[in-house]
């Protein structure tokens, strides 16, 4: 009998329209022969199953369970591909932890440290990776830091972010002392802690990786060209960026990056797909960026690029990671 897949999408957060986006990707690159899947959105309190005709079903917290015409269907596995909280952050993955529900991602832990990226940052660190300068800001507290402090710990320019979140909402580069408290109140819209990162001038690139009791697959690397300041949501989602896979480094960069993406997918425990954005600055030094937990799956994000310059398909990838969670 074919097992039933949860796609889970939405979530609270800016995110949230993204998220459908990959939801659709993954609808499609699901293997139909093996899999029954039906897309559950998460949005304001609501929790509900959309069904083929496009009818929406509530579902049942008891069990995350719904009706599909008049029949009771308990999904064997959710596939999360929320982008941001509650999908992101380890949330939604202890309620699934507490129902017996088997999931597509890392554990609650690991979301909820690669979710805050000040957090992980220093974490990192303390493992000998290189990672940028930041200091944290938290809301109701922002007005304690002078800007000229700010600016002599951290330099001009510089990343102002919410410590929280993804897809560049709410991130601004700050070039002069003037910019730097709108870009903190613009910011704080978006989360309640807000980050201040060194800005690093090299070459943006980002490797996807998976693991599961049998395989272990680091893709090739993409390389990332925004056409605008920085790799900002216009260069996600608008197409004003160049995305070059496999990357214009070298064979011998290439190998450190996959091996350090391996190392740390090892090292934190991860589970799925998980991407990692490096900046490499001078002389081929490797900086890391952020982790992405749930990465884009449209067909046009990294992670299917990747897998195709690999020569591997999106569904065996989907199957691999399901199948090793429920044998």
């Amino acid at each position: 009998m074919k097992k039933t897949i949860a796609i889970v999408c939405g979530g609270d957060t800016s995110e949230h329209d993204v998220s459908l986006r990959s939801a659709a990707g993954i609808e499609s690159f699901m293997d139909q022969e093996r899999y029954i899947s039906y897309k559950v959105e998460i949005h304001a309190g609501k929790w509900e199953a959309i069904l083929p005709n496009g009818e929406r079903t509530p579902v049942d917290r008891n069990d995350f369970s719904f009706l599909v015409e008049g029949q009771r269907v308990r999904p064997d596995f959710c596939y999360i591909t929320i982008h941001g909280a509650p999908g992101e952050n380890g949330i939604l993955q202890g309620y699934l932890d507490l129902i017996g529900m088997p999931y597509s991602t890392c554990n609650v832990l690991i979301e909820a440290m690669t979710y805050d990226k000040f957090v992980l940052n220093n974490y990192m660190r303390s493992l000998g990776v290189s990672v940028a300068d930041s200091l944290l800001i938290r809301q109701g507290r922002d007005k304690e830091v002078s800007d000229e402090d700010i600016i002599s710990r951290i330099g001009l320019p510089c990343f102002v972010k919410p410590a929280s979140g993804g897809s560049s909402f709410g991130t601004t580069k700050v070039k002069t002392a003037e910019e730097l408290r709108p870009a903190i109140d613009f910011a704080l819209q978006e989360g309640e802690d807000v980050m201040v990162e060194a800005f690093m001038k090299g070459t943006e690139i980002t490797c996807g990786c998976y693991k599961t009791r049998q395989k272990a697959h680091v893709f090739p690397i993409t390389e990332v060209v925004s056409k605008n300041e920085f790799f900002d949501y216009a260069a996600k989602y608008n197409n004003e960026s160049d995305e070059i896979t496999p990357a214009r480094i070298s064979d011998k960069l290439t190998s450190r990056v996959q091996k350090l993406t391996s190392m740390i997918y090892d090292i934190l425990g991860c589970y799925g797909i998980i991407r990692i954005d490096y900046i490499i600055t001078e002389n081929d030094h490797i900086n890391l960026l952020e982790i992405n937990t749930t990465p884009g799956m449209t067909p046009t994000s990294f992670i299917p690029q990747q897998v195709r310059a690999a020569g591997l398909e999106m569904k065996e990838v989907l199957a691999d990671i399901i199948e090793d969670k429920l044998n």
